[in-house]
């Protein structure tokens, strides 16, 4: 792991707190109001293939600092091949499908995943996540240890300054296309996080959310 000195200032202490708080007061209520529908799915995926519930992959926190992410798993798969990349932090063929973009009619997608994907509702594990700390609800989104390689080691420690999201501002601007505008609004994020940015980056999600559900 690089030794290299942020190129972006720390965040105050300030912001940190009030963006956790933020968490807490949003996520705790939202996973409670979720339960019932999360325990639906829980069993569905299982009743389904007699398979693993969650999705679990390591993925790179706050201070670079390891951590593992949840998530309804949506896709037939070998689960000893996914636990064994697991612990290396390289994702198996499925683990990179899982968290990528797929057809509606991929043949690795589950029926129960086809219901999950269109309205995230395969993301909802993720408040535990943000619950324990491991994430916010917004911030950049949390990339594999393996792809330390994709930045320059600058990045690579400005991108880890805060706690990833769930969601952002490359997530929620439609003109975000490339890998570089990704990095572009994920350092934009950083720089300038705020209560105020937080919250317009949460409605403007919801939005998104509705709105494509609704086509």
């Amino acid at each position: 792991m690089s030794q290299s000195h942020s190129s972006i200032r720390k965040p105050k202490t300030a912001t940190v707190v009030a963006l956790r708080l933020c968490d807490l007061c949003i996520a705790v209520p939202m996973a409670l109001l979720f339960a019932i529908p999360m325990l639906i799915a829980a069993l569905a995926i299982w009743l389904e293939d007699r398979d693993s519930v969650l999705f679990k992959q390591i993925r790179v926190g706050q201070g670079t600092r390891h951590f593992k992410i949840f998530k309804f798993r949506t896709m037939y798969t070998d689960k000893s091949r996914m636990m064994g990349d697991e612990h290396k932090g390289a994702p198996s063929e499925e683990a990179r499908a899982q968290f990528q973009t797929t057809s509606a009619n991929d043949s690795r997608i589950t029926k129960v995943g086809k219901v999950l994907r269109p309205t995230h509702m395969d993301e909802l594990p993720q408040l535990l996540n943000v619950v324990l700390g491991h994430m916010s609800l917004v911030g950049v989104r949390p990339d594999v240890p393996v792809q330390e390689a994709d930045y320059t080691p600058e990045v690579w420690q400005d991108r880890h300054l805060l706690r990833p999201g769930i969601t952002g501002f490359a997530q929620v601007d439609s003109t975000v296309e490339t890998t570089e505008q990704r990095t572009a609004q994920d350092l934009r994020w950083v720089r300038n996080a705020s209560v105020a940015a937080y919250v317009q980056t949460l409605l403007k999600t919801v939005t998104k959310v509705l709105k494509r559900n609704s086509l």
